[in-house]
């Protein structure tokens, strides 16, 4: 009996652990530059 519930727990705790990292890869928003500094992007490229 207590076999299977280490498994169990193990299968949760590795779980939890993949979905607490898959959270932490999500895009938060724009970037924004630092205060006092111009955007500079999109920039154009000089074509030749």
């Amino acid at each position: 009996m207590a076999a299977p519930l280490r498994r169990m727990t193990r299968h949760v705790l590795i779980a939890l652990a993949l979905a607490f990292a898959l959270t932490a890869c999500g895009k938060k928003g724009s970037p924004k530059p630092p205060e006092g500094e111009e955007v500079t992007y999109p920039r154009t490229y000089p074509t030749r």
